[in-house]
């Protein structure tokens, strides 16, 4: 049977009172739970500064990458991603931070636009999976046959 291990990282505990996981190792593959940027999301919008969608997912990839760190990887190891955004027109903004975070070795990727997240001032939610046995900068062109 394939190991399976439940990913503990401080820096995205799992709350004692969730009813999900944030990720699971399973073999060489993570399978990570839909990230937020809450509370930092929740914590600017009381503060009058609510982050924009770019803000939003540097927060959120930002989670995911520890995960998969604490899993024994980095995030060139993110093969997969789905990103859920409230707002269409926001998804230059996702595109830059994910340029910003990825650079040139992009996971592969769906945006969907969803009507509502879990609060209000979410913009962004973002699912992950990863391969800790694969490195997208290593990555080449597959000739056409």
């Amino acid at each position: 049977m394939t190991p399976i291990d439940k990913i503990q990282c401080a820096a995205v505990p799992d709350l004692p009172t969730a009813t999900w996981t944030n990720a699971y190792r399973i073999g060489p593959e993570v399978v990570l739970s839909g990230m937020t940027a809450h509370p930092a999301s929740r914590d600017a919008a009381q503060q009058g500064a609510p982050l924009d969608a770019q803000a939003q997912t540097l927060v959120v990839l930002r989670k995911l990458e520890a995960l998969v760190q604490a899993a024994g990887g980095h995030r060139h190891n993110i093969v997969k991603t789905v990103v859920y955004v409230t707002d269409i027109a926001d998804k230059d903004a996702v595109g830059r931070a994910r340029r910003e975070f990825f650079g040139a070795h992009t996971p592969t990727s769906t945006l969907v636009a969803v009507s509502a997240l879990v609060f209000p001032e979410l913009r962004v939610e973002i699912d992950a999976w990863a391969r800790l046995d694969v490195d997208l900068r290593q990555a080449q062109p597959l000739a056409s046959p």
